[in-house]
């Protein structure tokens, strides 16, 4: 099969012809449809994540139709059109799987980085993680839902029920959960990069009822600010945009360093917490929530081959929305 290798950090990933993977026990073999391309790909290319398997195959938004299947597998049956996410495996015993919290499992492996990903025209993955997927969303529409849908909700979700919402931020998760907050009454105030009117023109466009520059102050205090973007200073000017008693959750898995900050900014019974990767749970309530509440996702397709350019406009800040690899045509 045709696939996108990462054979050593900081390189361009190189096209090669590998072995078509054979699905064992309880995993099912995938021919990709579509593959998106998040940050955290970006975070992997550049050698900013720890240990990761090499030469790996990068890519967890995927989208595909399930071929075959190993022998224990009972939840996907051929032909069904499954989901797969970053998680790709827990170990299902630990305090942490115990308690509904796989994303904090020891022995957890994710896909694209400790398993190999969709930038490949098939994937073999845990068929106890992988996800049906709304009908109502295309391929390459429904591609972005696998994480920037997913982390995204799960910032959503600790940040609690906040009537006025910060997104610094506003690629691929901050212009969904935008528009589910949108959906359930919330207000959005939404950050980009300072001069980016674009981007603001955007976030306005789905909603939101103010959109500036990370470095403006918003009109009206926060109740609890979301930070996509992997900026380490944008921690204290979330904070200081926060009402008292508002929580800042950080949602990516990589952020610069966090500069020093007086403790009044977070006196107040204002909270600071980050999001690590996700549990099956958020997966099924978020794609319940997206067959039910249409969510217009702005999805800019490449071709395979093309990995290295998505990553590139993606590194440079031209997509609004998220880059989709197709396998398709």
């Amino acid at each position: 099969m045709r696939a996108m290798l990462l054979e050593a950090t900081g390189q361009a990933l190189r096209a090669a012809t590998v072995p078509l993977p054979v699905p064992q026990g309880r995993q099912v073999l995938i021919a990709v449809h579509a593959c998106g391309v998040c940050r955290t790909d970006l975070h992997l290319v550049d050698g900013e994540l720890p240990d990761p398997k090499l030469p790996v195959i990068p890519g967890h938004e995927i989208v595909g139709t399930v071929v075959s299947c190993g022998p224990g597998v009972t939840e996907h049956g051929v032909g069904a059109r499954v989901g797969v996410p970053w998680l790709g495996g827990s170990c299902g015993h630990c305090i942490f799987c115990a308690s509904g919290r796989e994303n904090l499992c020891g022995e957890a492996r994710f896909t694209g980085y400790q398993l190999d990903g969709g930038y490949a025209e098939y994937i073999v993955a845990d068929a106890a993680y992988c996800f049906a997927l709304p009908s109502r969303y295309g391929n390459v529409e429904a591609a972005p839902l696998l994480c920037a849908g997913l982390i995204g909700y799960r910032a959503y979700r600790l940040a609690g029920d906040a009537p006025r919402l910060g997104i610094y931020g506003f690629g691929a998760a901050g212009h969904l959960i935008a528009q589910v907050a949108v959906a359930q009454g919330r207000e959005v105030f939404a950050f980009s990069r300072p001069g980016d009117g674009a981007g603001q023109a955007f976030a306005r466009r789905l909603g939101a009822v103010w959109a500036g520059g990370s470095d403006e102050t918003p009109p009206e205090p926060l109740d609890a600010a979301l930070i996509f973007a992997p900026v380490g200073a944008l921690v204290p000017i979330a904070l200081a945009a926060l009402q008292r008693g508002g929580t800042v959750v950080c949602a990516g898995i990589h952020m610069s360093d966090v500069p020093a900050f007086p403790y009044r900014l977070l006196w107040g019974e204002r909270s600071l917490r980050s999001v690590a990767n996700l549990t099956r749970r958020d997966a099924w309530e978020f794609l319940a929530l997206a067959a039910t509440t249409p969510l217009a996702v702005h999805a800019h397709p490449y071709r395979l081959a093309d990995a290295n350019r998505a990553l590139e406009d993606l590194r440079a800040g031209n997509i609004r929305g998220a880059a989709v690899l197709t396998c398709e045509g």
